[in-house]
């Protein structure tokens, strides 16, 4: 297995999708990130900002 670019469905940016990545979303049973790591924490953060914290 090596590195995949993959295209971010968001920002249409190609991003690494390493080895160590692949393997460990195998072994969680994940698919393959549609988004970078930038929209994927940008959306986190919007997430976080809409629910509230009791």
């Amino acid at each position: 297995m090596s590195d995949k670019k993959l295209v971010c469905q968001d920002c249409e940016k190609e991003f690494d999708f390493t080895e160590r990545e692949q393997e460990f979303y195998a072994e969680k049973g994940f698919q393959e990130p549609k988004r970078c790591p930038e929209c994927r924490n940008a959306r986190k953060q919007q997430k976080n900002q809409r629910s509230p914290r009791y």
